[in-house]
């Protein structure tokens, strides 16, 4: 998978880019897609970097390439609903 990071449209010194890669390449994160229409398809991401912290990303694929919208660190609740669909 390959991440384009070229102009990203929110902050990448809260999260590193290597930090938000890795939460994509958990064994675990969930990727879902949202419930509501856009003019493109976005999806989220629930994951954890190497280090265990928990990141929740917005993105974008054309299935080549992935291009992160939005990405911070999961608030409590979307860390027991990814505790949650992990356990079942």
């Amino acid at each position: 998978m390959e991440f384009d990071w070229l102009e990203a449209p929110f902050d990448l010194k809260a999260l590193t880019p290597r930090a938000i890669e890795e939460s994509f390449e958990d064994p675990f994160s969930l990727r879902l897609l949202p419930d509501y229409e856009s003019g493109e398809a976005r999806y989220f991401n629930l994951g954890r970097s190497s280090e265990g912290r928990g990141i929740f990303s917005v993105f974008w694929t054309d299935g080549k390439t992935v291009r992160v919208i939005a990405a911070r660190p999961m608030t409590r609740d979307e860390e027991n609903f990814f505790e949650r669909k992990n356990a079942e």
